[in-house]
C-alpha cells in the first residue's frame, strides 16, 4: 500500500496557480512548482501527472474564481451601466492593487502560451466566452431597461467590453498610476 498524501491537492493547485500566474507557464520549473507547493518531485507527478496538467487545473481553478467575481460584480444591484461601471473600475483596482503586477492569467496565457497549445487556447477561449457573456446580459438588461440604447447590438457591445478589458488588463501591468486606466473606463461608458 502507497504512502497517503501528506498534502492537500487542493491547496497545491492554488499554491502552483499563484506560481503559473507570477512566472508564466515556460518560465516555472518543476523545481518551482515543489518549492512553493512543499513536496518533492515525485509528489507531483504521480498526483497531477506533468507540469502541463498542473497548469491546465490552475488555469481552470483560476477560470472559475474570476467568473464567478465578475459574476458577482454584475449581479450587484443597481443600473446596469453602473454595474457596468462598477466591474471595469473593480477590474482596475484588482490590478493595480497587485505589487506582483499579475495582470490577468488567462490574458497572459493567451499571450504566452495559447499559440502553440490548444488545450490552454480552449480553455482561455471558454474564459473570455463567460467574460462575454455575462457582459452581454449585462447589456441586455440595460437596453431593456433604456439605459443604453435599443438599437445597440448586445452581442456586439459586449465583443467590445471583453476586448477592452483585456487591454486594460495589459495595460495595468506598467501603469504608473489609476489615470490611463481611468480614461479608458470613462470612455467605454461614455460610449454606452
Amino acid at each position: 500500500m502507497g504512502r497517503p498524501k501528506e498534502f492537500d491537492p487542493d491547496a497545491a493547485v492554488e499554491r502552483a496557480m499563484g506560481v503559473f500566474w507570477r512566472k508564466g507557464y515556460a518560465a516555472t520549473t518543476p523545481q518551482d512548482l515543489v518549492d512553493e507547493i512543499g513536496i518533492g518531485k515525485g509528489s507531483l507527478y504521480n498526483t497531477f501527472g506533468s507540469k502541463h496538467a498542473l497548469f491546465e487545473r490552475a488555469l481552470a481553478r483560476y477560470r472559475d474564481s474570476q467568473a464567478a467575481w465578475l459574476t458577482a460584480l454584475l449581479d450587484r444591484p443597481g443600473s446596469a451601466k453602473d454595474r457596468l461601471r462598477g466591474a471595469l473600475e473593480a477590474l482596475v483596482e484588482l490590478d493595480l492593487g497587485d505589487p506582483d503586477r499579475r495582470g490577468c492569467m488567462a490574458v497572459n496565457t493567451a499571450a504566452q502560451s495559447a499559440p502553440w497549445d490548444p488545450g490552454t487556447a480552449d480553455t482561455v477561449r471558454k474564459m473570455f466566452a463567460r467574460t462575454e457573456s455575462a457582459f452581454r446580459a449585462t447589456v441586455e438588461e440595460g437596453r431593456r431597461a433604456g439605459e443604453i440604447d435599443g438599437d445597440r447590438d448586445a452581442a456586439a457591445v459586449a465583443a467590445w467590453l471583453l476586448a477592452t478589458v483585456i487591454g486594460m488588463r495589459v495595460l495595468a501591468k506598467t501603469a504608473e498610476d489609476a489615470t490611463q486606466l481611468k480614461r479608458v473606463v470613462d470612455a467605454a461608458m461614455a460610449s454606452l
